[in-house]
């Protein structure tokens, strides 16, 4: 097996098992037959990334992005139904889905009709994915600010920092291998901020660091 076979299942083992931790609020949505505590959005923004790569792989024939990208697409969908199910502002959720599905809908249309040059619709789509993933890695810093305030760090979850370290890194590798910086670079920051996760971990340990919490996911 060769390095980049190898690089591969781990971009597929790592980012499947951070979709994953989705799971947790699943079962949260399920046992209180309630959203309260859960939102929409990191469900909704996350579907559209693993969509929006979903089509990139599509396009590049890359079956690493295509099988990460799918599954990913899948849970996101899956908790969405499951939050639309128990949540009592139906309206609200099939609102702002409409227009996640609006926003989905114009970026396909202008992708395939008006991008017909394969390079540049590869290259316009990369960027914005890029763009997309990498605002989704740096979101969680605004937890920043309440932490060194509180000097506590109970609204992190030190697993889902660990696995969000392990898919970044091998997603940056693999797209250094590739060549491809629309890969590789969105995925640095993920690098980062994990890390400067773990030094708030280590400045300020808390008894809850085993605590799953579901976080905006990424590949």
């Amino acid at each position: 097996m060769d390095f980049v076979h190898l690089l591969s299942w781990a971009c597929i083992v790592f980012t499947v098992c951070m979709f994953s931790t989705g799971l947790s609020d699943l079962w949260k949505m399920y046992f209180s037959r309630s959203t309260e505590n859960v939102q929409l959005l990191p469900f909704l923004t996350t579907n559209l990334n693993n969509l929006g790569w979903l089509y990139y792989g599509l396009l590049k024939d890359d079956w690493t992005l295509i099988t990460v990208n799918l599954i990913g697409a899948t849970l996101q969908t899956a908790y969405m139904l499951a939050y639309f199910f128990y949540s009592v502002e139906k309206r609200k959720v099939l609102l702002q889905t409409g227009l996640a599905s609006a926003v989905l809908c114009s970026a396909c249309f202008y992708f395939s009709v008006q991008v017909p040059d394969l390079s540049t619709r590869l290259s316009q789509l990369g960027l914005f994915c890029s763009v997309f993933t990498i605002s989704m890695y740096l979101s969680p810093l605004a937890d920043l600010a309440k932490i060194l305030k509180s000097r506590s760090t109970e609204c992190l979850s030190f697993p889902l920092s660990v696995a969000t370290f392990l898919t970044s890194t091998s997603w940056t590798l693999y797209g250094l291998q590739l060549n491809d910086l629309y890969i590789m670079v969105p995925n640095t920051p993920g690098i980062v901020t994990s890390l400067l996760r773990f030094w708030l971990f280590w400045q300020y340990p808390s008894a809850g660091q085993g605590k799953l919490s579901y976080r905006t996911l990424q590949a």
